[in-house]
């Protein structure tokens, strides 16, 4: 639009009613949106660039597309944007990501964020495991001081898929067996006094001695005290790896007791649990495969501590083309 052109519609904004100025405002807003989502780009875009094919550290610009500046490498002569090799690699409508976040940030479900943001519902489905996937590896480095460690368990679900490996359950349904059997998702949640938090989906049935060393063990500061529940499993881990172990008989109604080095007890993880399953059930079941993109979804939530979109999109999206 040229500029006299401008000016005439610009002054004849102060007349329009309500309802034409939220029409206006809602068709800037995307505008506005994806002028926001480049410059946070430009912000979080690695100091030394390096192609994300060949890792070479020489390029030269290529043109734009898709409103991003295109580069191409000496080395390999391949073509890469600021997305390419990221989760957010080839998703359209960046004007609407912003308000993508603000829903995700309120826990919106998959069409409730669809209706919100003007997508189509499968649209909002695929971003919300698209921008999950690098928050769910946002851990601590260390759980530190008194660690309390403990599992809770889920009726698995292969929802969304077009084939079984059981008879469908209607409704979810529930398990065909009492007690922790293999119909049941295993999720180890550790929890540090500071409040740090580490998680992750073990498998299938009772947490053993091997998982506790793949998932729990590189979280674990050496002087650490891990206080968990009467669980042989824990105790043989503590055990074989020469960690300070405190456990408590919650079956038998013991559940705090003081130790030296302060309260022992798992009340501070089972809080987090009952956190975690009343912020699951809007969602009517969440399929086993995705998982672990919710435990990340809910540790990122967890006490505030992500608190505006521009911040989830810093952590969606990673370090732009550093060195690997």
């Amino acid at each position: 639009m040229k500029a006299p052109r401008f000016t005439k519609w610009f002054a004849a904004l102060p007349a329009l009613n309500q309802p034409q100025r939220l029409r206006v405002l809602d068709a800037l807003r995307p505008a506005a949106g994806l002028h926001q989502v480049l410059a946070l780009i430009e912000q979080f875009r690695s100091p030394g660039r390096h192609c994300p094919h060949c890792q070479c550290a020489r390029w030269h610009r290529h043109g734009h597309a898709n409103d991003l500046q295109r580069y191409r490498c000496f080395a390999c002569r391949r073509t890469f944007n600021d997305l390419t090799g990221t989760p957010l690699a080839r998703l359209r409508l960046k004007g609407k990501w912003l308000d993508y976040l603000d829903a995700l940030r309120a826990s919106r479900p998959v069409r409730a964020a669809a209706d919100e943001v003007k997508v189509h519902r499968n649209t909002a489905f695929r971003w919300r495991h698209r921008f999950l996937d690098r928050v769910k590896e946002d851990r601590p480095a260390r759980l530190n001081g008194i660690a309390e460690a403990d599992e809770m368990f889920i009726l698995e679900s292969q929802k969304g898929s077009r084939k079984l490996d059981r008879p469908a359950r209607k409704r979810g349904g529930v398990a065909g067996r009492r007690g922790i059997s293999r119909e049941l998702d295993c999720i180890l949640v550790a929890r540090d006094r500071s409040k740090q938090t580490i998680d992750a989906v073990t498998g299938r049935g009772p947490v053993s001695k091997i998982q506790l060393e793949r998932h729990l063990l590189p979280f674990l500061d050496g002087d650490v005290l891990l206080v968990t529940d009467a669980n042989a499993a824990y105790r043989a881990f503590a055990r074989a790896h020469g960690i300070a172990h405190q456990a408590v008989n919650v079956s038998a109604g013991k559940r705090v007791r003081l130790g030296p080095h302060g309260a022992i007890h798992v009340q501070n993880v089972n809080a987090y649990h009952g956190r975690l399953r009343e912020w699951l059930l809007p969602f009517h079941g969440v399929a086993s495969r995705y998982l672990p993109n919710y435990l990340g979804w809910r540790r990122m939530l967890d006490g505030g501590r992500i608190a505006s979109a521009n911040q989830l999109f810093h952590l969606a999206i990673g370090p732009i083309h550093s060195k690997r």
